[in-house]
């Protein structure tokens, strides 16, 4: 007999978190001897400018993994784009300024295949036989799915439904066996598990020895959650984002105007305070210090005092980031370049992965 009961489910989940923390936590001992046993795949939908959240919340992980010597794949999903939106907006712009941002904070184009999801057809013609592979239900019990269906005035589009298997062709395309994800993305994580293990079980090896998809580990990132300055998430659409190219003056007016609370005292209680503790998280994070020591140095300096001294550490912080960024972008041929050559590359591994696919399928004529 199952318990269903909200205490049940709850107990559920956080066991089901606490293997995946404790599996996440083994890799990573894994990572600084053994990296070139490991190949990862991560990216970002180029639906706007990149910001700190994104920084701070996956793209310096990616830097710190790619200088460890994991090989890596970085994919620019520009068809994820329009699974929840009319049009595709500035996409051009969109994705030659994320470039722009990955090379200025240290993605090195020599080491990381950066490339867009529209240069590799053999890429989305495994969403056809991974699509046999998954449920209608399973597929709307996904939470990105589940939320879209709750939370969206529109009809739901066969590629937002068929979303988590197009992530699962982003990670199965290149046979990465780790993705550096957050808590909420584990269930992503393990439906691309799921699909791994149904193609062996259904169509069968080319190698009798090896499966022709890896079953994926998740990479819990370490980083605490950055909120927007307004203390809810952070979102371009609320107005509430530092961008990786702002300069210093539009930085300082926008944290100028960060929401705070009324108590003086600064203290670090995300719970209790997250506008407050947001700013003092983030001052850390550029300091490179704890967010308990940055609040108890602040004490009774009050609000104001928090925000000059964050304004000037992430000014400090991203001034190289910025300076670098400013070079690379002016130069639209290079940005270019890099995707080109990152495309062929990417490319190559995805024809190859569906000729072994169609092998294991027998539907090669």
């Amino acid at each position: 007999m199952t318990d269903n009961s909200p205490e049940s489910s709850e107990g559920s989940n956080e066991a089901t978190l606490a293997r995946s923390q404790a599996r996440s936590d083994k890799v990573e001992a894994d990572l600084a001897t053994h990296p070139g046993k490991w190949r990862i795949l991560t990216g970002d939908r180029p639906t706007g400018k990149l910001h700190i959240g994104h920084y701070f919340g996956s793209l310096a992980n990616r830097v710190r993994l790619q200088n460890l010597g994991v090989e890596s794949f970085l994919v620019i999903a520009d068809y994820q784009v329009i699974y929840d939106r009319d049009g595709v907006g500035d996409i051009q712009e969109n994705v030659l300024s994320g470039v722009a941002d990955y090379l200025a904070i240290g993605i090195d184009p020599a080491r990381t295949t950066i490339f867009t999801h529209s240069a590799l057809p053999a890429l989305n013609q495994l969403l056809l036989p991974f699509l046999s592979l998954v449920t209608d239900a399973e597929l709307r019990r996904n939470p990105t799915v589940k939320d879209e269906l709750a939370t969206s005035q529109r009809p739901m589009s066969g590629l937002m439904l068929t979303f988590p298997v197009h992530q699962a062709a982003d990670i199965l395309f290149c046979k990465a066996n780790l993705v550096p994800v957050g808590k909420d993305q584990l269930p992503h994580i393990e439906q691309t598990r799921v699909i791994a293990r149904r193609f062996d079980e259904r169509y069968g090896r080319v190698d009798p020895e090896h499966p022709v998809f890896p079953e994926p580990e998740a990479l819990l990132s370490a980083t605490p959650h950055v909120l927007g300055l307004d203390g809810t998430k952070m979102s371009k659409s609320r107005g509430n984002t530092i961008e990786i190219g702002m300069t210093a003056d539009q930085t300082a007016k926008l944290i100028k105007k960060a929401k705070t609370d009324a108590e003086r005292h600064i203290s670090y209680d995300p719970d209790s305070r997250p506008e407050v503790s947001n700013l003092v998280l983030l001052t850390a994070l550029c300091e490179g210090s704890d967010p308990l020591t940055v609040a108890e140095e602040i004490g009774d300096g009050g609000s104001g005092t928090l925000k000059k001294r964050l304004t000037a550490s992430m000014n400090d912080y991203f001034a190289p980031i910025r300076a670098r960024r400013a070079e690379v972008a002016a130069d639209e041929g290079y940005l270019r370049s890099v995707l080109r050559d990152g495309n062929e590359r990417a490319g190559a591994v995805a024809d190859q992965t569906l000729d072994e696919v169609r092998r294991a399928m027998k539907m090669v004529y």
